[in-house]
């Protein structure tokens, strides 16, 4: 049984690294009309919103920058809007620039900002998703993700799940440790997870899942 009880304080950088060399190249590849599509898994969101949220998060972090009601959907949108004249390029490269320098602050961090490394990388899904890419929510950050998500699920006290995933070796064990109610049970892959622990469409997904619904598994919900 695999499970993510002790923090790694480097996981969430080398997550976002590891991320970081899959999108960019991918990203600057891409035409700038592939920017203005719609993102599905963010309603009213294109590919470059989803992009500057992004990049605009890592940049908070870096300037330690945490003012009251940081990373509200109101705060969302200032950021997003505040990027609105910017080229395409200049959001790549703010991104770039926050995924390779973001990592050392959250470790110091304590593990308060642990999950944004796991936000930043299910956007990329999101992205990867909206453009047709293949290996939207999985990748050779998978491991690092997955992990992530089960401490993370944890630390919010979620309703414990014993994960039975068709791409992992061994089960993953994720919500809270403790307690008395007995895991719920998924079968099937590990994007799909990711995708119910998201809040993301399970449209065409193949999954069994017992014991617990979908929306309870929601970290966004």
């Amino acid at each position: 049984m695999t499970t993510a009880e002790t923090r790694d304080p480097e996981l969430p950088g080398r997550l976002l690294i590891t991320e970081r060399d899959a999108l960019i190249p991918l990203l600057r590849a891409r035409p700038d009309a592939d920017f203005a599509r719609a993102a599905p898994a963010c309603p009213g969101w294109s590919v470059r919103d989803v992009l500057a949220h992004c990049s605009a998060v890592l940049t908070r972090v870096a300037e330690r920058r945490f003012e009251k009601g940081v990373f509200s959907p109101e705060s969302n949108d200032r950021d997003i809007a505040e990027r609105a004249a910017w080229p395409n390029a200049r959001v790549v490269d703010e991104l770039e620039r926050g995924m390779t320098e973001a990592g050392p602050l959250i470790a110091r961090a304590g593990g308060i900002l642990d999950p944004i490394a796991l936000g930043e990388w299910v956007h990329a899904g999101d992205v990867r998703a909206a453009l047709g890419e293949p290996g939207a929510y999985g990748g050779a950050g998978l491991p690092d993700a997955l992990a992530l998500l089960a401490r993370v699920s944890g630390e919010r006290g979620q309703a414990p799940l014993h994960a039975d995933l068709d791409d992992l070796d061994e089960p993953l064990r994720l919500g809270e440790a403790s307690g008395t109610r007995p895991p719920a049970r998924f079968i099937g892959d590990a994007a799909t997870l990711v995708r119910l622990y998201t809040g993301r469409s399970l449209d065409g997904a193949k999954y069994e899942l017992a014991g617990v619904t979908e929306g309870e598994l929601n970290l966004y919900g």
